[in-house]
């Protein structure tokens, strides 16, 4: 099974909601197509970013189907309280055509439980075998996917084609050494927006996941492209993709905070995309110090890049068209 949907930038879409904090899928499917149309090889729903644990199930499942008809390529987030939901998103998602699953540990219950976590994966491939999948590691489910359970879950299902890595730089070495780098047919994703050079150029991997991709398409997908050459060795674009890396840092840092969709939300409001503008929990929201924080980072780095981008070599060359 080829590991191509698993390629390129990938933004995990956030899910914008009405005034009464219900969804609304027509913003949905509508950011999903303009971020398809920016350059983006797909979309992720309903990850993290999406607010999985804020939804029904039949909300999840609503968003997933909008975007599948809208003709957006699609992977599925398989978050659940329990195995069975996670197996019922995946199934549907496998149903009405979804393009991949990103595959999320168990949590809550016997969530460090190598043997609990084996049949909550195996489960899940399962449902949607036919679907191209990856485990999304991550520290903050708990539990650590290692090389022993990841290849004793592909030799019995093919569908697991890769691995989606949210951890530090040590995280993502392992990933590279011990997982990914020894079969063409298995990729690596990166799975947080601060590690996107580390990710690309020192551990191979095929793409990234982004958060902050929503809001800066143009401005992450001229990264990935620099690293990609990077990665190839051209000098130029190594340093360039150095630089832009750490212009876009405190706003990428967001993606590892407990905050990052009000964050991401919010510049999305900043650029005019006022359906971006309420949460589902009314509570939810950022602080006037946050968002005093975010729209100083969000200008200076626009204003920055504004500049930046105007040189030649690796910068004009990588630029997206």
């Amino acid at each position: 099974m080829s590991p191509d949907i698993f390629s390129g930038c990938i933004p995990a879409l956030m899910t914008p909601c009405d005034a009464d904090r219900n969804p609304d899928f027509d913003a949905l499917v509508r950011k999903g197509k303009e971020l398809i149309a920016a350059g983006m090889s797909s979309v992720v729903y309903c990850g993290s970013m999406g607010d999985w644990p804020l939804l029904t199930d039949e909300q999840r499942m609503q968003g997933v189907e909008a975007l599948v008809k809208a003709g957006v390529p699609v992977i599925v987030g398989t978050g659940a309280i329990n195995t069975k939901m996670a197996v019922a998103h995946a199934a549907h998602a496998q149903k009405v055509g979804a393009h991949g699953l990103m595959v999320i540990p168990r949590v809550l219950s016997r969530g460090t439980s190598a043997a609990a976590q084996r049949a909550h994966f195996k489960a899940i491939l399962t449902a949607a075998s036919d679907l191209p999948a990856v485990i999304y590691n991550s520290p903050y489910y708990g539990f650590a996917t290692r090389a022993d359970l990841f290849f004793d879950l592909r030799n019995e299902h093919p569908n697991l084609i890769g691995f989606k890595e949210f951890g530090g730089e040590d995280d993502m070495r392992y990933a590279a050494e011990y997982i990914t780098s020894g079969d063409d047919n298995v990729a690596l994703m990166v799975g947080v927006d601060t590690a996107v050079f580390h990710g690309i150029v020192n551990c191979g991997a095929t793409g990234a996941i982004t958060g902050i991709g929503n809001a800066l398409p143009k401005e992450v997908l001229h990264l990935a492209a620099l690293c990609n050459a990077a990665a190839k060795g051209d000098a130029d674009a190594r340093v360039r993709a150095k630089e832009l890396e750490e212009a876009l840092v405190v706003l990428s840092s967001f993606d590892e905070g407990a905050d990052l969709v009000l964050y991401y939300k919010h510049l999305m409001v900043m650029l005019g995309d006022k359906e971006y503008t309420h949460h589902f929990n009314e509570t939810d929201a950022l602080s006037d110090s946050q968002r005093g924080y975010a729209e100083q980072q969000f200008n200076l780095f626009r204003a920055w890049y504004a500049a930046w981008s105007k040189q030649s070599g690796a910068v004009a060359t990588y630029a997206p068209k």
